[in-house]
């Protein structure tokens, strides 16, 4: 069922105006989406190359066939003319090319705009996420918030039923955004973990990555629930040290999206789980795609932070021990059951009762 999204949202000066920057499938995505709410929008794609071909056939047959981009957006990999005059700014950026992208377009936003990170990542070098990354480029005060949840682009671009997560350190901006976005069929809830939602974002690539080496070596759903299971308990574990609350992780931002994607048929980094645990190479399988699973670089990243904080995380090191050090999925999966046997509450009594 595809449920219409019709509304019209103007400010006081008019319709407001929103720019997107990236052009894959969830940047492509979310533009369009903003574009059916009557908003103004402008989309950025990082090579000149694509950003002709979109203002040309008004579809992104590389990232997102199937779905027109109406004939009044505003396509460009001019930063100064895609940021002109947004009071909103969406960040649908990977997490690698991050820096880089808020360096060449934050000095073009309009002062006061109001910032939106979509993307899900963790830099390597810093550890920082990615709201992180826009105030520390900002050099000030920003607006910077996070949008994460469960939410394939393909779904989002059909119309499909989604729910999301929207977290603003500040409640009235992310009311605002909260407004401005939500439709119908794009259910936003607000908070203001800001940490936690971006956090979940981010994890949850990797075990998603672990799921997928399940299913590939064929361990059966038992396996497959007892990875997602624990995984929502590590990434808990690693919220609560960083600041986070980790009741933000039972939402749609972790248990939802973790499920989504360490299930979905949609989901990238399962797929690059399941070639590993079928056989394949990292390196084969990324160069034969033009698409980005954040959990290969992810893995790294988050290894690094639990090493940097000191936070047990057994199956996030699995992982970035399969990806990037040649271990042998079966071998980690042995490393995984053969552990100490521990209680599964008193862990979890303490993570939950304090802060």
């Amino acid at each position: 069922m595809t449920i219409p999204e019709t509304s019209i949202k103007n400010g006081a000066q008019g319709v407001r105006r929103v720019a997107v920057i990236g052009a894959g499938a969830w940047g492509t995505t979310l533009a369009l989406h903003a574009s059916r709410q009557g908003l103004a929008v402008s989309l950025w794609a990082r090579r000149p190359q694509l950003a002709e071909r979109l203002r040309l056939e008004r579809e992104n047959v590389e990232f997102l066939p199937g779905h027109k981009l109406p004939g009044n957006m505003i396509i460009s990999s001019d930063p100064e003319e895609v940021a002109l005059g947004a009071e909103t700014v969406v960040w649908v950026v990977p997490s690698h090319a991050f820096r880089a992208a808020a360096k060449l377009i934050l000095p073009k936003t309009k002062p006061g705009a109001v910032h939106l990170s979509a993307s899900k990542g963790i830099e390597d070098e810093t550890f920082s996420t990615m709201t992180s990354i826009l105030k520390q480029e900002a050099g000030g005060e920003i607006l910077a918030g996070a949008l994460s949840g469960p939410s394939f682009a393909k779904e989002v671009a059909s119309g499909l039923p989604t729910a999301v997560t929207l977290a603003f350190e500040c409640q009235n901006t992310a009311k605002m955004v909260q407004t401005l976005l939500s439709a119908p069929g794009f259910r936003l809830y607000t908070s203001q973990d800001v940490q936690g939602v971006e956090l979940g974002g981010a994890l949850k690539n990797v075990y998603a990555i672990a799921a997928g080496i399940s299913d590939g070596l064929n361990l059966g759903l038992n396996a497959r629930a007892a990875l997602i299971t624990r995984g929502i308990n590590e990434m808990s574990r690693l919220a609560r040290v960083m600041g986070a609350n980790p009741m933000t992780l039972s939402g749609l931002s972790g248990i939802g999206d973790l499920i989504l994607t360490a299930t979905g048929e949609l989901s990238r980094n399962r797929r690059v789980g399941l070639r590993i645990g079928l056989g394949e190479k990292l390196s084969d399988i990324v160069s034969g795609s033009h698409e980005v699973a954040e959990g290969v670089r992810n893995a790294k990243s988050v290894w690094g932070l639990a090493q940097a904080k000191q936070v047990s995380l057994p199956t996030a090191r699995e992982v970035f021990r399969v990806l990037y050090e040649n271990k042998p999925p079966k071998q980690g999966l042995v490393d995984l059951l053969t552990r100490r046997l521990k209680d599964e509450l008193p862990a979890d009594l303490l993570l939950w009762g304090q802060g």
